[in-house]
């Protein structure tokens, strides 16, 4: 094992396909870099090949309640010691190199044109890239997530176990029943 490895996302909220893709990238280096993006509402902008992203529905949570969420379910993986999380902003090429090292290779899993867009973005920028394809039939998704909540609708059993109670804690609706 050797060298650092960045996976990027807005992680609106961490699912187990993250959980696994951190995984995958750690299964040949030495540390994991978890690049959230969408960090702020100045680097939000409309994306032509993911038409949703920049809006304020895909991004409820905030860089540092995503970082909460991301450091429960990595410590409940025992990664917390080979990760730093870090902010992100995909609007600002320019500063990447100050949160991630230009030799950290980029690991994207890609199942849509945003995916291949942002992993030619990062190759273009000067980094390693290392591109998964992902099979878009068995694909988890965030939205599919904020959905079931919105609808108080079974979202637990799509997030790792030890995100739950963080993001019950973070969300608008529940009761102070329901907070953990």
């Amino acid at each position: 094992m050797t060298g650092l490895v960045c996976v990027t996302g807005r992680f609106q909220p961490v699912h187990a396909q993250h959980l696994e893709l951190f995984e995958i990238a750690l299964n040949d280096a030495d540390g994991l870099i978890v690049a959230i993006t969408n960090p702020d509402l100045g680097a939000r902008h409309r994306e032509v090949t993911s038409d949703h992203r920049h809006r304020r529905s895909a991004n409820p949570f905030t860089y540092y309640e995503r970082a909460r969420l991301l450091a429960a379910a990595l410590a409940a993986r025992g990664l917390t010691e080979r990760t730093t999380i870090v902010p992100f902003d995909l609007t600002r090429p320019e500063h990447w190199p100050e949160y991630v090292p230009l030799h950290a290779r980029q690991l994207v899993r890609a199942y849509s044109d945003w995916e291949r867009h942002k992993a030619r973005l990062l190759a273009d920028a000067g980094y390693p890239v290392r591109v998964l394809d992902g099979d878009p039939e068995g694909r988890l998704s965030s939205s599919d997530i904020r959905a079931r909540i919105e609808q108080g609708a079974g979202w637990e059993e799509l997030t790792p176990e030890a995100v739950v109670p963080v993001l019950r804690a973070l969300l608008p609706h529940t009761t102070k029943e329901d907070r953990p």
